[in-house]
């Protein structure tokens, strides 16, 4: 039961993620829904893991914590290089989203 609604929270997670991802024109923002997006297949592979077993399995585990470790150094990353781009070009939006 706790599963199925890990496995629907996280369904829920990716597609408010997705929604703000195509929604969003200020990069931060559209990082932050990239992350709840990430957080969301995190959590759906948890869930997956654990249906229909009495142990859970270990390969998602594995999956979710090289996930995090890599949605971390990926995201202070992306911080860095929408950082340089607002001082260089003077705002935090891509040229082709400008009205």
């Amino acid at each position: 039961m706790t599963a199925t609604i890990y496995g629907l929270c996280g369904a829920t997670l990716v597609g408010i993620g997705l929604f703000g991802f195509l929604w969003q024109r200020h990069l931060l923002q559209r990082l932050l829904a990239f992350n709840v997006l990430g957080s969301g297949i995190f959590l759906f592979f948890g869930a997956a893991g654990a249906r229909g077993a009495v142990l859970p399995d270990p390969v998602p585990q594995a999956l979710i914590i090289t996930g995090i470790v890599v949605a971390l150094s990926a995201t202070a990353l992306a911080v860095a290089l929408i950082v340089a781009h607002a001082r260089a070009s003077g705002r935090a939006t891509l040229p082709e989203e400008q009205e």
